[in-house]
């Protein structure tokens, strides 16, 4: 039998294609910049993806007025699976501001309290878990078709899933995170990165419920098949997001060019509402 993170890393790549190209229009959502093999001295060899996800439209009317025609945010990612860095999160006008993420996977039911320890010797830690079938996910994404605690495979016959499937699912694995974020701006600070890491965790809990869901569409590839499937995504997608930006290309603006009593107040809506769109689109590699 096939390994069970080797399964879920297929899933994983289907999901963020298919999602991604789903919620990008207009000139607006996920533009793929590289995505080619990487070879590290540690990990060895890998993926290496950077991305832009473009934001305008969904900050409000008086905020679009004194940012940049077009920004984005900026990510760059490794993928040593089952390894993998999600960092260099960065807003094309607001340096202070970044999300870094390390993800370890393993053949368990989230039992590995020390997986992390190395890197958490000196840092406060929350830890989090998450339920794809029974916590409950922002009503605005929710779908019944999406929904575990009713959706069964035709393919693979598994689900539904009921309480307590943590305990009496085979096969099963765990998806561990290490996320840290900075949100650089005296006052608004604590607020922030606590509001970035519920985001960030609904965006885990939306993504994962639906490569779940849609497991009888990818189950059958194989790392080639769906390899070749992101390419054809990526190249979709880029069509959609990209030619709006040509049509409306200018050089992007910094936050010095923003008055001072703006910018505290345009960081703070910057945020919340392209974090919103970030779940919306699944965004990025952070699964």
């Amino acid at each position: 039998r096939a390994c069970t993170g080797d399964i879920y890393r297929i899933g994983q790549l289907y999901m963020i294609s298919k999602h991604s190209h789903e919620q990008s229009d207009r000139g607006e959502g996920v533009e793929v910049v590289q995505n080619e093999p990487y070879e590290d001295p540690t990990h060895g060899q890998g993926q290496f993806t950077e991305k832009r996800v473009y934001l305008n439209s969904k900050l409000p009317s008086w905020a679009r007025a004194v940012v940049p025609r077009i920004f984005y945010v900026t990510e760059k990612a490794w993928n040593y699976y089952p390894y993998t860095i999600t960092g260099e999160h960065i807003c094309s006008f607001l340096p202070k501001f970044s999300i870094h993420i390390e993800t370890k996977y393993e053949d368990n039911k989230g039992c590995n309290d020390n997986i992390f320890d190395t890197e958490l010797k000196e840092q406060e830690r929350e830890v989090c878990f998450i339920d794809i079938a029974y916590d409950e996910i922002p009503e605005r994404y929710y779908k019944e078709s999406e929904d575990l605690r009713y959706f069964k495979s035709e393919k693979t016959s598994r689900g539904m899933l009921q309480e307590g499937w943590r305990d009496t699912q085979d096969p099963i694995m765990c998806s561990y995170k290490l996320v840290t974020v900075k949100f650089e701006v005296w006052g608004l600070q604590t607020r922030v990165e606590q509001f970035v890491h519920k985001v960030i965790r609904d965006v885990l809990l939306l993504g994962h419920r639906q490569a779940f869901a849609w497991v009888d569409e990818w189950i059958d590839m194989t790392l080639d098949d769906v390899r070749d499937y992101e390419r054809q995504m990526h190249e979709k997608t880029n069509i959609k997001v990209c030619h709006e930006q040509q049509e409306h290309s200018t050089k992007p603006s910094s936050m010095d060019d923003i008055e001072i009593h703006d910018k505290a107040s345009v960081c703070v809506f910057f945020i919340v509402s392209s974090l919103h769109f970030l779940s919306l689109v699944s965004y990025l590699n952070c699964w």
